[in-house]
């Protein structure tokens, strides 16, 4: 079981960290560019020059079946679920095979309302009880998944 993260502009790496600690995971963080990392046995930086397309192209073709994926982009999210790994977003939202056509849906509606000039705007803030529950679902994630495999 890995951790992979979609690093670029993930806001709750400090909680991916504490939870990959507790249980030993290792973590993989996916970026375009270089940036820092915690002084912790099992992180891994892999740094993919090009678009944030090809960061989600890595992921997709190494996560499987029992890893975890943290990003916010639902294209990579359904690849990733489709492969078999358990994919979350920033707020602590795991993303199902059910729930994905919807908000794959939703997501064309909101491009198409921007096209048009109709949406703006993006989502608010993250706050520090979404990061609390980012790391509280990604925690009863690992859990689960170590249930499965004993």
């Amino acid at each position: 079981m890995k951790i992979y993260v979609d690093a670029d502009a993930c806001p709750v790496k400090e909680q991916v960290y504490r939870v990959a600690a507790r249980y030993g995971l290792p973590v993989v963080l996916a970026a375009n560019a270089p940036m820092r990392l915690p002084d912790q046995p099992g992180v891994e930086l892999v740094v993919v020059p090009g678009s944030f397309d090809v960061v989600d192209d890595w992921i997709a073709e190494h996560a499987e079946a029992g890893d975890i994926v943290a990003t916010a982009d639902i294209d990579l999210a359904g690849r990733v679920v489709d492969r078999g790994a358990v994919c979350l977003d920033f707020r602590g939202k795991e993303f199902t095979p059910e729930a994905l056509g919807g908000l794959l849906a939703s997501r064309q509606v909101a491009q198409y309302l921007r096209g048009l000039g109709e949406y703006g705007g993006g989502p608010p803030p993250l706050t520090a009880r979404d990061r609390g529950r980012f790391a509280s679902k990604l925690d009863e994630i690992v859990n689960r998944l170590r249930r499965r495999r004993a």
